[in-house]
């Protein structure tokens, strides 16, 4: 890092930008005082890669042979690509392997795209020559474009290095991976850089099992110099589902084997587009939906918060999850509004603020783990609705399974998007068992408290929640 770059606060070293970024970043008095001080060479150094790569986008340290870079859209994983290719034909006599999902898509991505390889070396670009599908170097080294979709291309030619593009959207993935190992056999050092956007194929599994791989991980919202508006505006559309943190947050997300909910299973359920709040749906916040405060096409008739008490004062999280049922017998999650690490007056006054938001006409907690404890503290808060204790009978997964059904036959549905609660409820499986992040889904099990008092039970709506 030049000394100026250096010379930046902590918290901008710190931060996950490129030296370019942290100077767009800027104000704009800030940005014209700071370049205005740079020397010519230190101007210079802001339009080459050393200015414009982040962190995670530089070589990883170690000894790897596969570096596997999945990030989300717009991160400058081809970016990446093109001059890590670049540095490896600076050594002479270097032979590279382009791997695409299809040949055309290896050249207009990778070669001739904006950031591909003719872009990114400039006026050192290597002579490319379309019809061989080459690009030759002044060095003598090379590199040759091949398509995933035809695995027996790769089979015979030796390799120094590979840049395979996009390898979750290649066709024939395993095959086409196993015949450019096969023939990664030149050099000192043979390695292979693959840049992708995650999903759930055999390959990728393959590749994070692996020992030998380095991984990078990266999102959308790392590029700082994206146009205005595009991340706020894909964040508003697809932000916590499933196809945002794939395609956005660049997550690796598939299903846990006797999954109670599967991922598609999650996506079919949820409502109203993505992203979308509850309030905006019912056109709804304090008051029941329907009322002259708001109306929609089919407003909530009840509310109900669930609560998981955390089992141990010891940092577990408390689950508190809002539901709430429609005219028409359908239930929705309205709101995760679970807490972490407070004390018990802590996170049962959460659940008095989310009983309040809501408008709720109950709350329905485990008795074994602090109701009592839970309706004194509301009763402290000066909220007035009935707080009902119940008891476990079966284990979270257990009781997660009638709920999870009514899931699948579009009795229940997700509100928006719900990431920690989706992930526990993905790690819920048939039979009991837990395979989701954390020691225990708290969330979900909150989720299941609630459907299960609007879907399970045959009461009538009660009052909604008043101050007193």
């Amino acid at each position: 890092m030049i000394a100026r770059f250096a010379a930046m606060s902590e918290e901008e070293r710190a931060a996950r930008h490129s030296p370019i970024e942290r100077v767009a970043m800027m104000a704009a008095p800030q940005r014209r005082k700071f370049v205005a001080l740079l020397s010519s060479e230190e101007r210079e150094v802001l339009t080459m890669w050393e200015g414009q790569a982040r962190p995670a986008q530089q070589i990883p340290k170690g000894d790897w042979r596969t570096w596997l870079m999945m990030a989300g859209r717009g991160f400058g994983k081809t970016r990446v690509g093109s001059e890590w290719v670049i540095e490896m034909a600076e050594s002479p006599g270097m032979r590279i392997a382009l791997v695409g999902p299809t040949e055309d898509e290896a050249r207009s991505v990778m070669i001739e795209g904006s950031s591909g390889l003719l872009a990114c070396a400039g006026e050192d670009a290597p002579l490319w020559e379309p019809s061989l599908g080459r690009l030759t170097w002044p060095n003598g080294s090379r590199a040759f474009i091949y398509s995933a979709a035809n695995p027996e291309s790769l089979r015979g030619p030796e390799h120094d290095f590979a840049w395979c593009d996009e390898i979750a959207k290649w066709p024939r993935g395993e095959e086409a991976w196993d015949n450019l190992m096969f023939g990664l056999r030149r050099g000192l050092l043979p390695r292979v850089l693959a840049t992708t956007t995650p999903r759930p194929t055999p390959l990728m599994r393959a590749l994070r099992e692996r020992s030998d791989v380095a991984r990078t991980r990266g999102r959308t919202a790392d590029n700082a110099l994206l146009a205005q508006g595009f991340l706020g505006y894909v964040e508003g559309l697809y932000g916590g589902t499933r196809l945002g943190r794939q395609e956005l947050d660049g997550e690796l997300i598939e299903d846990v084997e006797g999954a109670l909910w599967t991922r598609d299973m999650i996506e079919k359920a949820r409502v109203m587009g993505r992203g979308v709040k509850g309030d905006s749906y019912f056109q709804h916040r304090g008051t029941r939906p329907g009322s002259a405060a708001g109306e929609s096409n089919c407003p909530l008739v009840r509310v109900v918060i669930g609560v998981d008490p955390p089992a141990s004062a010891s940092g577990d999280a408390c689950g508190i999850v809002a539901c709430g049922l429609d005219g028409e017998g359908v239930a929705y999650v309205l709101g995760d509004h679970s807490v972490r690490g407070r004390s018990p007056d802590g996170w049962a006054r959460a659940v008095a603020d989310a009983a309040e938001l809501w408008g709720a006409d109950k709350v329905v907690v485990e008795a074994n783990q602090g109701g009592d404890m839970v309706e004194s503290v509301l009763r402290g808060a000066d909220v007035a609705l009935p707080v009902k204790s119940v008891h476990a009978r079966y284990g979270k997964g257990r009781r997660a399974e009638p709920v999870a059904t009514w899931f699948a036959k579009g009795k229940a549905k997700f509100l928006g998007a719900f990431p920690d609660l989706e992930d526990e409820l993905a790690g819920l499986t048939y039979g009991g068992g837990y395979e989701g992040p954390g020691r225990s889904p708290d969330r979900a099990d909150a989720m299941v408290w609630a459907m299960t008092e609007l879907l399970g039970g045959k009461e009538r709506p009660m009052p909604r929640i008043t101050r007193l």
